[in-house]
């Protein structure tokens, strides 16, 4: 019996574990139809879990201001990919293509990255 019961706490604790990982790294917040894509100047870079994220200025076609944020994965994926803390840096010119958050804030999930006219890779499969 306290066996069974012993059992059938570990079993609910990994299932409940499980949800709130998947539910985290869930792409609900972003319309992964349409990709978009922006090039502006950084402001920031922030390379800290448990999503690395870049500030950049953009203007529209008005030549308005625009802040955008782009959210990245995590600084260990990106150390295997080649990046650094001091990859990107405020003044580089970055160009990021991802999924928009669909609140519509200027905000969005980068699946490509150019910084001063190079491509960065992001992962494998990148």
């Amino acid at each position: 019996m306290k066996n069974s019961l012993m059992f059938v706490t570990l079993i609910a604790s990994f299932l409940l574990t499980q949800s709130r990982v998947l539910a985290h790294h869930g792409s609900a917040g972003y319309n992964n139809k349409d990709l978009v894509t922006v090039t502006g100047t950084a402001t920031e870079f922030q390379f800290v879990n448990p999503h690395c994220s870049i500030s950049l200025n953009v203007k529209d076609v008005k030549g308005q201001v625009q802040k955008w944020q782009g959210e990245l994965t995590s600084p260990n994926h990106l150390l295997r990919a080649g990046w650094t803390a001091t990859t990107l840096k405020p003044g580089d010119q970055v160009t990021m293509a991802g999924y928009r958050a669909k609140s519509g804030a200027n905000s969005m999930w980068i699946t490509k990255i150019s910084v001063n006219g190079e491509e960065l890779k992001m992962g494998a499969g990148n």
